[in-house]
């Protein structure tokens, strides 16, 4: 049966053809390939992973049945590639994001899930925020130690799950092909705005197109980011005006002008300056949009 009447449309449908992997007792050398495969698959958020990446010692502490699923899937998680791929280039809010999504299979529920692996990390250190995640109940019941994490809030079993968690998971997961680093989102939260309002959005659907589902633009392409009046869909309402003095214009000979304006919503405020530094300008003032 079908995830939703769409799951081919909302690339879904390989998880519905796939069931988890999970190595069982009396394993097989290839059982335990598959497996470490899966596990790279998951908690690397589907990135493509090079010969000279793969963790050789750990995979053969786990071949060698030293290691259970669930302590490898932790030593993936805690291992310098992971943090090279999600923790080193991204502001910890879209960290704990895709750390919900690697670890947990869903997306955040509520900012206040957020703020307590934010203090976590803060007080704690990396490796214990990672240790929460797979310590905790939640885990353990979704997956135990032989299971390899899956996107639970795709398969919508109503167990321990939130309505909210299927249609924020689409911010975060955008179809089997595509992987965690390879979004054209860049590395933004995509969540923020959402978890801040205690609010739902669209179902976006993994193609990028607009047939009848919510649009995620891109953090750089064709589609603009700003408008009067709402910026993109992964914004917070408030929006700001930026007026500025002296800017440059990208053309031969410099032209000048006395004044612009900038209507940018708060998540678009520190690129916005760093743009306008950039061309010269002079920001004459920043107060709220009405």
């Amino acid at each position: 049966m079908a995830i939703t009447t769409s799951a081919s449309r909302l690339g879904t449908s390989v998880f519905d053809e796939t069931p988890p992997t999970e190595l069982r007792p009396n394993w097989s050398q290839k059982d335990a390939e598959m497996t470490i495969n899966a596990v790279y698959r998951q908690v690397l958020g589907n990135d493509h992973l090079m010969e000279a990446e793969r963790l050789s010692g750990l995979e053969s502490q786990f071949a060698n049945g030293l290691l259970t699923v669930k302590d490898f899937v932790r030593a993936v998680a805690k291992s310098e590639l992971y943090k090279s791929k999600f923790l080193y280039p991204h502001f910890h809010t879209r960290v704990i994001e895709l750390n919900f999504k690697h670890l947990l299979g869903r997306a955040p529920y509520s900012e206040a899930e957020v703020i307590e692996h934010l203090d976590r990390y803060q007080n704690e250190g990396y490796e214990a925020d990672i240790d929460s995640y797979i310590d905790s109940k939640e885990y353990d019941a979704s997956f135990g130690d032989s299971i390899v994490p899956y996107y639970r809030d795709l398969v919508t079993t109503g167990v321990g799950q939130q309505t909210v968690g299927f249609t924020r998971l689409f911010n975060l997961y955008r179809g089997y092909a595509n992987s965690d680093r390879a979004q054209l989102a860049g590395a933004a939260s995509r969540l923020a705005g959402q978890l801040a309002t205690n609010s739902a959005s669209a179902v976006i659907a993994p193609s990028g197109g607009c047939d009848g589902w919510g649009y995620q633009s891109s953090k750089q392409g064709t589609t603009p980011n700003l408008a009067f009046g709402r910026s993109s869909e992964s914004s917070t309402a408030r929006l700001y005006r930026i007026e500025v003095s002296g800017i440059s214009l990208p053309r031969y000979p410099k032209v000048r002008r006395s004044n612009r304006e900038f209507i940018v919503p708060y998540n678009q405020l520190n690129n916005t300056l760093k743009q306008i530094n950039k061309l010269g300008g002079k920001v004459a003032s920043i107060t709220v949009a009405k």
